[in-house]
């Protein structure tokens, strides 16, 4: 199967759309990505793991998560949702923060949107536009290796999937 996957970053418009299909129901993959105990299992690149602090997964939630290194070093996400529609949209703020969820005085934020689509009833389509308020934050997600990360991941989302 193709997975029809799309990154295109747009530097003037602040913003990455990325596209992926997955060979699994909606509901599966919805469910990859709202289940801590599913996401940590493919959102991190290899060898980087992802751990779960909190998780509300609720409009108005957080979910509070770390990239944790090979050596150990946990670099926090504080993600506050801001929409769900059930089985279709999920829409957060995102902001780099401490591990009690506290952000980042003037770091980078973004505004993300992710959508699901069903194809044929066994395949998924995702959809994520990831809203930045600079410029030079896409750049700065560009290089440093946000596009080979997403891949990544979502090859493992491929494998998770596959298994369950």
């Amino acid at each position: 199967m193709t997975n029809n996957f799309v990154f295109e970053p747009d530097l003037a418009g602040k913003k990455i759309y990325i596209s992926r299909e997955f060979n699994a129901p909606i509901e599966k993959v919805w469910r990859a990505f709202t289940e801590p105990e599913l996401i940590e299992k493919w959102i991190a690149p290899k060898p980087w793991t992802a751990e779960t602090k909190i998780m509300d997964f609720t409009v108005g939630g957080i979910w509070l998560y770390a990239m944790v290194s090979p050596e150990g070093q946990k670099h926090w996400t504080h993600a506050e949702f801001t929409a769900i529609e059930n089985g279709s949209v999920i829409s957060s703020t995102n902001m780099f923060s401490d591990e009690d969820g506290k952000t980042v005085a003037g770091g980078p934020r973004s505004y993300t949107e992710t959508k699901f689509s069903s194809i044929d009833g066994n395949k998924t389509k995702v959809d994520v536009v990831k809203i930045f308020t600079e410029e030079a934050t896409v750049k700065m997600f560009v290089e440093m290796g946000f596009k080979e990360g997403t891949i990544m991941g979502y090859n493992q989302l491929d494998e998770l999937l596959a298994s369950e």
